[in-house]
């Protein structure tokens, strides 16, 4: 009889049913359902992508802002000044006054209403804003502008109503704060007790005078009060330019105390006790309020917002000496 050996028999193969065959095929399984599983994941990762870019240039493309304008015009331009007044804020002067412009363009609003909720900010950014609006006035004399303080309407706030026409609030609101603040913190005694020397180098010997952990320096600091008075009385100026005789004769204006609406009203700082609408309706003759406050854009404000630092802003607020008014 021929000496005859099945395949699975041969040598050098394993048997079938041997341990060493089935081995070999559940590695060989098992490595095709891994590339299976990596397949997959790369579909989805790719779709991720790409639902990720097309949802950013979606958000690039939407446009910031979009009027809802009445049929016929007739009016009221409301411009919201919310926040804290600052270059890097919603009530920055770049905001304000693009917003301010483009209501002075619109030769179917009636007039401007600037509704305000504010507790001041960088006297720079409301001093661009007031500058605007005296000289859009100029350009265009018919056109009023009314300023209507809502919750607050103070410091830069107010600074920047005092270029309206009229000025109206509510009588609870809380209006004034005519005054310059500069604000930081000192750390000489925290060093001393912690026993960390602070070594400061400078090329000129106040230009470090703003330290926080550096000693106050009697002649620096009085610099630096000359600095903010200095400001104030900018402040003061422009008030008074805006105002003018309305303002009650009361020395304490100008100390940065602030008023309720109702006191507000005696003392000339405001024209009168309304509401936006109740201003539209008495002031502009319309029922119709428009909205024209520039908006950031949801992909500009999400990049601010991702961008923001916590850490950033504490640190901010530990070594930073800030000047604003209130």
């Amino acid at each position: 009889m021929d000496n005859y050996q099945t395949p699975s028999s041969s040598p050098g193969r394993p048997d079938d049913n041997s341990k060493e065959w089935k081995l070999i095929e559940k590695v060989i399984h098992d490595m095709q359902g891994e590339q299976r599983r990596t397949r997959r994941w790369g579909i989805f990762f790719k779709f991720l992508t790409f639902a990720y870019l097309f949802a950013i240039v979606w958000l690039i493309r939407l446009p910031s802002s979009g009027l809802d304008l009445p049929a016929g015009g007739g009016y009221a331009a409301v411009i919201e000044v919310n926040g804290v007044i600052a270059a890097d804020q919603m009530a920055s002067a770049d905001m304000l006054i693009g917003s301010l412009r483009d209501a002075f363009k619109d030769e179917q609003a009636s007039g401007v209403i600037l509704r305000i909720n504010s507790p001041g900010g960088s006297p720079v950014q409301s001093g661009y804003v007031y500058d605007e609006i005296k000289r859009l006035k100029e350009q265009r004399p018919d056109f009023p502008v009314y300023a209507v303080i809502m919750d607050l309407g103070a410091s830069g706030a107010y600074y920047i109503a005092a270029a309206a026409d009229e000025i109206f609030a509510d009588k609870a609101s809380l209006v004034g704060s005519i005054g310059v603040v500069g604000s930081g913190f000192g750390f000489t005694e925290t060093l001393n007790k912690l026993g960390i020397e602070r070594r400061l180098y400078t090329a000129g010997k106040n230009k470090g005078f703003l330290d926080p952990f550096s000693p106050e320096n009697p002649e620096q600091t009085e610099f630096w009060q000359g600095v903010l008075k200095v400001t104030h009385n900018q402040f003061i100026e422009q008030v008074k330019a805006g105002r003018g005789e309305r303002l009650a004769d009361n020395p304490d204006l100008f100390s940065g105390l602030v008023w309720s609406g109702e006191q507000a009203l005696e003392l000339g700082l405001i024209d009168g006790l309304a509401s936006s609408s109740q201003v539209a309706r008495d002031k502009l003759n319309t029922e119709h309020l428009v909205n024209f406050t520039h908006q950031r854009s949801p992909w500009e404000e999400f990049v601010r917002k991702f961008g923001a630092s916590v850490g950033h802003g504490f640190a901010n607020m530990l070594t930073q000496q800030t000047l604003t008014l209130r």
